[in-house]
This record gives structure tokens, C-alpha cells and sequence, in this order.
């Protein structure tokens, strides 16, 4: 095998859940259908890396220094959604009617890992809420343990501040049975039921 084709191979295994069969079938099909495809993914990946950044305000990618959601005047100030990541962002503003504002924190606390309140940016989160604007700061973390732990850790941080946490309702999805629904699901649901208006 070439040079040049091994490492194409291995340039494709830097994607999540691209193992060494599937980096080579990649490489195989740009090589021998997609070439011009193949120029135009290079050129677009080189282009995103060097250009694509983060926003000073949100941490969101951008390509300029405050994204257009930060910058719109349309947006509600006073709430601001902290997600983990752009993906859960992205969700949110796809599934949801949410106007207010985001917080990426481009992970989660997982002490094990390193991962601190520095790394997440807890430390920018607190400057944005002493400014005074936000008024509630909704909770997007997922349900799992480093998730919850991070969303406790907002909710303090929150409060510190004066500012309201809230945090997103976990627990049956919408059309789902009981009888199919996991254990740990059921179980959080259930303890976290609330009265019906």
C-alpha cells in the first residue's frame, strides 16, 4: 500500500466510530468515484479548522468574534441555556421555541479526566452572571453522572450569583410504554414527578 494512501486511511480514523475497515473503505471510495468530492471535503476541512473558532460571549463555534445568536437583538437576555456541547445546541434550537441565549461548555466536570471548571468555563459562566442580565439560568446538561454532577455544580453557581436555575425534565418519553421504558429511566421519573395543573 502506498505512502500517501496509508495515511489518508488514517486521517479518516480521526472521526468518532471510524475504525480501520471503515477509514479504508472511505479512502477507497474518494480514490476510485469521488475525487472531486474528495477536493472540495480538503479544501472545506482546511478552510473550518483555520477559520472556525469559538465566541468570546457563548463559546459556540463561529466564525467571528461574537456569533449571530449572541449578537441578535431578538433574543431574550434574560435566560440563558447552558448545553455541553454546539450539537446540544444546535437540538435545542431545532426542536424547541427557546429565544433566549446559550452557554456551551464544550464538556462536562469530570475530575478523573482532568476536566475542571476552568476547562468548561465555569469561570466565564460566572463573569457573564455577575453582569446582571440573566434572570434564570436554564440546565441542558444530559442525564448521566458527570451530566449531573455539572448540573449541580451550575446550580450553585447559579445561586451564588442570584440567578434562577432551572433544569430540563428528564424521565418516559413522550409515546413511549412503561412496560418498555429502561429502570433507571422509570425510576427518575417517577422521583422527579410534579403536580398536574
Amino acid at each position: 500500500m502506498s505512502s500517501l494512501l496509508e495515511q489518508l486511511i488514517e486521517a479518516f480514523r480521526v472521526l468518532p466510530g471510524v475504525g480501520q475497515k471503515t477509514a479504508q473503505r472511505m479512502a477507497y471510495h474518494v480514490l476510485e468515484r469521488e475525487r472531486d468530492g474528495g477536493r472540495r471535503l480538503a479544501s472545506a476541512l482546511s478552510e473550518a479548522v483555520e477559520r472556525v473558532g469559538h465566541c468570546t460571549r457563548c463559546r459556540d463555534f463561529s466564525e467571528t468574534e461574537v456569533c449571530a445568536t449572541c449578537a441578535s437583538a431578538a433574543r431574550d437576555a434574560h435566560q440563558l441555556c447552558a448545553v455541553e456541547s454546539p450539537a446540544d445546541r444546535l437540538a435545542i434550537e431545532q426542536a424547541t421555541g427557546y429565544r433566549g441565549l446559550y452557554f456551551v461548555l464544550q464538556g462536562r466536570l469530570s475530575p478523573l479526566d482532568g476536566i475542571g471548571p476552568r476547562e468548561i468555563g465555569l469561570d466565564r459562566l460566572a463573569e457573564r452572571l455577575q453582569e446582571g442580565e440573566v434572570q434564570e439560568l436554564i440546565i441542558a446538561t444530559n442525564p448521566t453522572v458527570e451530566g449531573e454532577a455539572t448540573a449541580h455544580y451550575l446550580a450553585q453557581l447559579a445561586r451564588q450569583h442570584g440567578v434562577k436555575p432551572s433544569r430540563l425534565a428528564h424521565g418516559v418519553p413522550l409515546g413511549g410504554e412503561l412496560e418498555y421504558v429502561d429502570r433507571g429511566t422509570l425510576s427518575h421519573a417517577f422521583g422527579s414527578r410534579s403536580e398536574m395543573a
